[in-house]
């Protein structure tokens, strides 16, 4: 049996094989208790007709690798990219708008996107189509829109308010954060104007534009803020941070742009709260929105870097459960592991350090330190107090850079839970 926490030299429960761990604690479903997270884009089948929107959880992509280069022996083969520019430019968006006055000037910078996916089941293949929204971020044609819009596609399509439609080619994504950037052959075209996620406050009015059931193409819903940094956890374990909005969000809605009344896309339509068919819960205009913020800074990278740029500190970390807090040991995040080269190690954390605040915010558990390191820019230093066996210890750590190829992504397991996240 285990001795009992004050004759311990290590203040930390253990169990019977000496294995060190801390419980998840359960997250409590309040209310909601028949619902469920959904991810909105559409799948329907290629001989016509919508087959309705299942649950297909989010999965690694690997688009075809080009051909190598044959080269002669002692031959050297020096590669030559030309480096993409993005240039800013500031656009005047001071007037207060109409929900129309957005729907007119926006619209044809929103496009509706179709997939066709290719699966294989014991050897027989099945071909079926997707839909989702997006929209224009640049005049030579780049587009921002979900990952799960176009994940596993073979093909993608992109079509225009103007009736006209464009092959488009999947430049790179962060499936963890579900963004996704598109490249279509184009030019002239007119770009969204991009605002700013922080400058938004609970009650603000905002519209959406995209392509609900795959049909009602450029549709307008409209309604309000009704939550910021929502922490949501899709059935793949992936937890996101989200803007909440009672506008009316269906199926081919993700990807979509959420608009203030000053024209600046706020957010990335891509999840609803959805009502369970076996409970008699109805729930409706629950959606959920990426910030922009966040999703610009991933979008950026992918296209001037061909990668993603994520400001790490190289450790894993989970929460103190109650449970273990019982033990008189505080909550925070608990560090499980720790990257040897990283700069926690460099810091001095250590494994079985409690991390109780940074920069003097209170952190509760993982999903606290995990947003602020999200958060933080390279090079920022973070000042960490850190629990550890009964003594404080003060450190500061600087956010390190973490190179993530954009297409080339690993599945990382997750635990999965009564949420589930699909298309």
């Amino acid at each position: 049996m285990n001795e009992p926490y004050e004759n311990q030299n290590n203040p930390f429960p253990w169990d019977s094989d000496t294995t060190y761990h801390y419980q998840k604690p359960k997250k409590e479903k309040k209310g909601w208790t028949g619902g469920k997270i959904v991810a909105l884009a559409l799948v329907c089948g290629l001989l016509g007709g919508l087959a309705g929107a299942g649950g297909v959880l989010l999965g690694s992509r690997q688009p075809d690798a080009p051909s190598e280069n044959k080269v002669n022996v002692s031959t050297l083969v020096e590669g030559n990219r030309e480096n993409t520019i993005l240039d800013v430019a500031a656009i005047d968006t001071g007037k207060l708008m109409s929900p129309a006055e957005v729907y007119a000037v926006n619209v044809n910078s929103t496009v509706g996107i179709t997939t066709s996916i290719t699966t294989n089941f014991w050897g027989y293949q099945s071909t079926s189509a997707a839909a989702g929204s997006g929209f224009i971020l640049s005049d030579d044609g780049y587009i921002l829109t979900n990952y799960h819009v176009v994940e596993n596609s073979n093909s993608i399509s992109v079509a225009m308010y103007d009736g006209s439609s464009h092959d488009a080619k999947l430049i790179g994504y962060d499936e963890g954060n579900d963004v996704a950037v598109l490249k279509i052959d184009a030019e002239n075209l007119v770009p969204v104007v991009l605002g700013d996620s922080e400058n938004i406050n609970v009650g603000d009015s905002v519209v959406a534009i995209g392509n609900p059931l795959g049909e009602l193409t450029f549709s307008l819903t409209s309604g309000t803020i009704s939550a910021k940094d929502r922490e949501i956890t899709m059935s793949s374990g992936t937890t996101m941070r989200l803007m909440q909005t009672d506008c009316a969000i269906n199926s081919g809605n993700s990807g979509g742009a959420l608009f203030n009344l000053y024209g600046e896309v706020i957010g990335i339509t891509n999840a609803k709260y959805s009502s369970n068919a076996s409970t008699e819960a109805s729930i409706d205009n629950i959606g959920f929105a990426i910030p922009i913020n966040k999703a610009r800074s991933i979008a950026e990278s992918i296209i001037e870097k061909g990668y993603v740029s994520k400001p790490y500190i190289g450790v894993s970390v989970t929460t103190v459960s109650s449970e273990t807090q019982s033990y008189g040991l505080p909550q925070g995040a608990a560090v499980k592991s720790i990257d040897k080269d990283g700069p926690a190690a460099a810091a001095g954390l250590k494994v079985n350090d409690i991390i109780t605040h940074v920069n003097s915010k209170e952190i509760r558990g993982s999903s606290d330190l995990i947003s602020i390191i999200n958060d933080a820019m390279v090079g920022d230093i973070c000042k960490l107090t850190v629990y550890r066996q009964g003594d404080t210890v003060e450190l500061s750590v600087t956010i390190g850079e973490k190179i993530q190829s954009a297409q080339e992504q690993e599945t990382q397991q997750m635990p999965q839970n009564s949420w589930w996240y699909g298309r």
